[in-house]
């Protein structure tokens, strides 16, 4: 076990402190350079229903002149020019996209491709294609006819491909896009149909079925489920794969300031319902509350957070029966009895160390969270994760972004004593590094590095390596 652990921390020294040492040494020279990465004044909008990327000239750095006779008329961008610089892929629809918006309805739609494998070590060395499509829909209330403040979000998915979830002998999956909404083959469903009502500006209500993780957005973690970390651990606070389910009705006040969320308190369905309707089994296993306090700070004269949140759950579970963010790996066929009731502590924050002055909106800083739950059924009892990411600070390459990653899982002692002699169980690190290159505006191509510890003493340390394609239409 204590050679296990050497190797694993060998391997993360070697394959993350270069990487990361050359990304503090150009932070000092060129982080001013930097574009949005997190837009603080739309924390309270899920993602899909933000504008759209903003383009950046491919001429922006230098001075862009005239040949000899072109007096003062300036020509026209070519159809590669626009292809190049425009947002999405299709572009604006021969101006439907612009007139549908101005009518109050936004489309997002966008497909991410996953080569992805166990290099070394884990169950299986093996690489595996997998892939997901999003489809968005944002309706402003008031501009499609309805009232003022109100919104309406819908989001739809489909998976389809293989995923190396059940290769890398981890309890988290290393990819959580690709174990959503369903883990295993060709899927689709409405995840989300949310509705919101601005009360004023400091407060609003929603309703509806909820995609839970479209609301989580912890500055710099990559903002969203296909832009940043792939790994669970990173993506999310690991005490919550119990209580709180991916897709499912729910309810809630949220709090404002500045248009950024300080409180917030929601009733939540226990049932993970992404590819049903979910009115079968409408609050059939009790409830889940959240309530969170996420307050903004300015420490170092910058902009941060720091946040706690408490979750209970009346719902009655085995420890190992599956969730909206976790489906035990194979081989896993001990059980356990069900247990009723079920709660969890987290603590968050993030801070940043560097934002230009001409966009508050760029910038680079660190992140981190703690986490604690019940023993039993809660198969996490503690995690503890950090990282840094943000904008690039390479010159030239304003428009990507870059993440590195730790965290430590603490297995809860109810699961490590299943069948502690067959099934020998521990606790769970990793790290992981990805680079966010955009190659235009509406495709952007991630390699992606993790080096595992898994959860099961008889796995040895594994090397997942792997490449994200998404683009934009």
């Amino acid at each position: 076990m204590l050679l296990r652990r050497r190797r694993f921390s060998t391997r993360i020294q070697a394959a993350f402190g270069l990487a990361v040492a050359s990304f503090l040494g150009e932070a000092a020279v060129s982080a001013d350079r930097t574009i949005p990465f997190n837009d603080p004044s739309a924390a309270t909008v899920p993602e899909f229903c933000r504008s759209g990327y903003l383009p950046v000239s491919a001429h922006s750095g230098s001075e862009i002149g005239c040949t000899d006779g072109c007096g003062d008329v300036a020509s026209a961008p070519t159809f590669c020019e626009s292809l190049l610089t425009q947002s999405t892929l299709t572009g604006d629809w021969f101006g439907c996209r612009s007139h549908l918006t101005e009518s109050g309805y936004t489309f997002d739609l966008s497909t991410t491709q996953y080569y992805q494998g166990v290099t070394s070590g884990g169950l299986r060395e093996v690489f595996d294609y997998g892939a997901r499509n999003d489809y968005f829909l944002n309706v402003d209330g008031e501009k499609a006819g309805l009232w003022k403040g109100s919104f309406i979000t819908l989001h739809g998915e489909t998976r389809y491909g293989d995923s190396l979830n059940n290769d890398a002998g981890t309890l988290l999956p290393p990819n959580l896009a690709l174990a959503l909404p369903r883990p295993n083959g060709t899927v689709t469903g409405l995840t989300g149909v949310k509705f919101m009502q601005f009360l004023s500006e400091d407060m609003l209500v929603f309703a509806g079925k909820i995609n839970t993780f479209d609301d989580f957005k912890q500055q710099l973690t990559g903002a969203g489920l296909t832009n940043g970390f792939m790994n669970t651990a990173l993506m999310i606070n690991p005490v919550v794969v119990r209580t709180i389910p991916y897709s499912t009705f729910g309810a809630g006040l949220v709090m404002l300031q500045n248009m950024e969320p300080v409180f917030t308190v929601a009733v939540f369905d226990t049932n993970n319902t992404p590819t049903t309707t979910g009115f079968e089994s409408f609050f059939n296993n009790g409830a889940t509350i959240v309530s969170s306090v996420n307050l903004p700070t300015d420490f170092f004269g910058k902009p941060g957070h720091q946040g706690v949140t408490g979750i209970y759950s009346s719902g009655t579970y085995p420890n190992l029966s599956p969730s909206g963010y976790l489906d035990p790996v194979a081989g896993l066929v001990v059980t356990s009895a069900p247990k009723e009731g079920s709660w969890a502590l987290g603590y968050n924050f993030d801070q940043a160390f560097y934002v230009s002055p001409d966009d508050p909106r760029k910038r680079w800083g660190v992140f981190g969270n703690l986490g604690l739950a019940d023993d039993n059924p809660s198969p996490v009892r503690w995690i503890a994760n950090a990282g840094l990411a943000g904008t690039s600070p390479i010159s030239g390459r304003e428009a990507d972004t870059f993440g590195a990653g730790y965290f430590y899982t603490g297995v809860s002692g109810a699961l490590k004593n299943l069948a502690p002699v067959l099934l020998p169980l521990g606790n769970e690190q990793g790290a992981e590094l990805y680079y966010n290159i955009a190659v235009t505006p509406w495709c952007h191509v991630t390699p992606d590095l993790q080096v595992l510890d898994p959860f099961r003493e008889r796995v040895d340390s594994s090397v997942l390596l792997g490449i994200r394609a998404k683009i934009d239409f």
